[in-house]
């Protein structure tokens, strides 16, 4: 056994060595470069068309709102990644991982952007009068090579076993079982009923669960987390300036440790950013093809938001819960570093509170996940093979719920890495067409803006 998990560590250790991180920071910075590093000036007209337009619905008749659909993306990627991704982040990269992280996230926000763009002009209507799309249908449409395409929907059907059920029922066993004594197996048959339930509505149901779900247990976390960073004030800074000396340790080359430490630091930080955030992995598109949104760059802005919210706000808050506490010195069990940090300021109610949102963090990305892989299926092999899908799906989840934490984080950073590579090669050689969509929506909103004045 144990000679299996090192092949699984050497083999995640390869993939998100320097050339991932090269490929996703290099296509990441050339597309903010190249569209005028429109997340920042144009951030205004960012935060208008998303949670400025919340009540606003899509005019068209198929498929689901924006709103929905963002929620159904936030729902596949704001998971325990925000409460559990980022503790197993600082255990092994340190506090430096939370630096690359938010570059990471700088970056992956255009990545997200040019994904989410570019799978709204290459969806197709399908006979049930919904939209489908993601990377597979951009890769076939706009590349001409659907050979690539089925490549990368291979590679999510594997990932939604990874970040999908196996992870998120894990966390959530692993909280529920700290907050309420609950086993593990009880926490894993009672998703898999809920999950079951909900799933088989498919992807109306699924938008307007998460609607409704993912913005009251987001609220709940932020409401906690800052209480906790509240009642550290004082440590704040000094959490800030432990990030930054941890993520440009130069005096760690006396030891010779510093080309450890730093490739550390980077390697967990934008794997675990890339795995909260899904920027550059082409998986939440999936769902935002879904939307019924008329403008392909207004939806696009939504993935902008989504990896903001995701990683800028919500796993800063719970990297600083942690630091700022003193929990990553204090704590010694490492799988239950949040947890225990949480419960050091607030008590053993805190664990409740987080074995709730856990556990809906975690269902609400395994459904998710699942719709994902269900798209890439009826897109490689045809629908009469979701249902086989949905049976090995659910035993995985229950599987999730009882092994080891460590190896299926692992895991789930294997086949996130395998699903980047087809999807940004997909965006580089698309990139004229996403720089042509972004300078019209730019003289379009300037020729709007002038009328108005």
């Amino acid at each position: 056994m144990d000679g299996v998990y090192q092949i699984i560590k050497s083999v995640r250790s390869f993939l998100w060595g320097p050339c991932t991180i090269i490929l996703i920071l290099g296509v990441g910075a050339y597309i903010t470069v190249a569209t005028g590093f429109f997340q920042i000036f144009n951030i205004g007209d960012i935060f208008k068309n998303t949670i400025g337009s919340i009540r606003k619905k899509g005019k068209g008749g198929n498929g689901i709102s924006p709103f929905q659909a963002v929620s159904t993306a936030l729902a596949g990627s704001l998971g325990t990644g925000n409460i559990f991704g980022v503790a197993t982040a600082l255990v092994a990269g340190g506090p430096g991982a939370i630096f690359w992280m938010w570059v990471s996230a700088f970056f992956g926000m255009m990545l997200k952007y040019s994904e989410v763009l570019l799978c709204v002009k290459y969806r197709v209507l399908g006979k049930d009068g919904l939209y489908s799309g993601g990377p597979m249908y951009v890769m076939e449409n706009g590349l001409k090579c659907r050979a690539l395409g089925k490549i990368f929907a291979v590679f999510c059907i594997l990932a939604s076993f990874g970040i999908g059920s196996t992870t998120q029922t894990n966390s959530a066993a692993i909280a529920m079982e700290k907050g309420f004594n609950l086993p593990k197996v009880i926490t894993a048959i009672a998703v898999t009923i809920v999950f079951f339930i909900v799933i088989i509505g498919g992807i109306k149901r699924v938008g307007k669960f998460a609607s409704r779900v993912v913005p009251f247990m987001s609220f709940i976390y932020i409401i906690l987390a800052l209480f906790v960073i509240f009642k550290n004030y004082d440590a704040i800074p000094n959490s800030f300036r432990l990030i930054f000396d941890s993520a440009f340790n130069f005096r760690a080359s006396v030891s010779g440790g510093l080309g450890y430490l730093v490739n550390a630091a980077m390697q967990y930080g934008i794997a675990r950013s890339v795995f909260v955030s899904e920027a550059g992995m082409g998986s939440s598109p999936i769902a935002h093809s879904a939307s019924n949104v008329e403008s392909k760059v207004k939806q696009g802005e939504w993935g902008i938001f989504e990896v903001f919210f995701n990683t800028i706000v919500m796993c800063t808050m719970t990297a600083l819960v942690i630091i700022s506490t003193g929990s990553l010195e204090l704590c010694e069990n490492k799988e239950q570093l949040t947890l225990f940090a949480f419960a050091k300021e607030v008590g053993p109610f805190s664990n409740v509170i987080l074995a709730i949102c856990t556990a809906l963090f975690g269902f609400t990305t395994t459904m998710s996940w699942c719709y994902y892989a269900e798209q890439s299926i009826k897109y490689c092999f045809g629908e009469k093979f979701i249902m086989p899908y949905r049976i090995i799906y659910i035993v995985s989840i229950g599987f999730g719920g009882v092994c080891a934490m460590e190896v299926v984080w692992h895991l789930a950073d294997i086949f996130n890495g395998l699903m980047a590579y087809p999807n940004l090669i997909a965006i580089v050689l698309l990139s004229p067409k996403i720089f042509k969509m972004t300078k019209e929506h730019k003289l379009k909103s300037k020729s709007l803006s002038t009328k108005t004045d």
